[in-house]
Formats: C-alpha cells, sequence, structure tokens
C-alpha cells in the first residue's frame, strides 16, 4: 500500500493564505476572550494577506472586520467600566 498526497489547494503564495486563515481565527476569538491582543493581530495579519495576495480574500476581510470590531468593543466597554480590563 502506498499512500498519496493530496493536494492543497492554495494560490501563489500560500503563507499569505495561513494568514488570512490567521486573521480569522484571531479575530473571531478576540470578540470572546483577549481582545486586546487579538484584535491588533488580526488586522495586521488580515492586512498582510490582502497586501500578499491571498485567495482567500474573504476570510482576510472578514479578519480584518473582526480584528476593528475587537478594537472597537474593547474601546467601548472599557470606557464603560473605567479601566483597560473589562467583563459583563
Amino acid at each position: 500500500m502506498t499512500s498519496t498526497r493530496i493536494p492543497v489547494r492554495t494560490g501563489p503564495h500560500p503563507q499569505a493564505d495561513r494568514m488570512a486563515i490567521a486573521a480569522f481565527v484571531c479575530g473571531l476569538l478576540g470578540v470572546l476572550v483577549f481582545n486586546i491582543v487579538l484584535g491588533p493581530c488580526a488586522v495586521l495579519f488580515g492586512a498582510a494577506a490582502l497586501y500578499r495576495g491571498s485567495i482567500r480574500r474573504l476570510r482576510a476581510c472578514l479578519g480584518l472586520a473582526f480584528g476593528v470590531l475587537d478594537i472597537v468593543l474593547l474601546v467601548v466597554l472599557s470606557a464603560h467600566s473605567g479601566t483597560i480590563s473589562w467583563h459583563l
């Protein structure tokens, strides 16, 4: 028995595709927990993925949007509670 390798469909820059996925995951997780770090990471990864020409543009844009949402959520909830850390 031989094992065959299944090709992974990526664009010309597979690192950009991985950055798009990382942006989406960081942004989505940042909405729930630890958005002071994950929000800016999602913005940076999303912008870098779009700049490098990822074929996963929707995921990069969603990661970018979730990252901005994380930062806005942090600012609003921190201003409401009066501290840099917030809780519901």
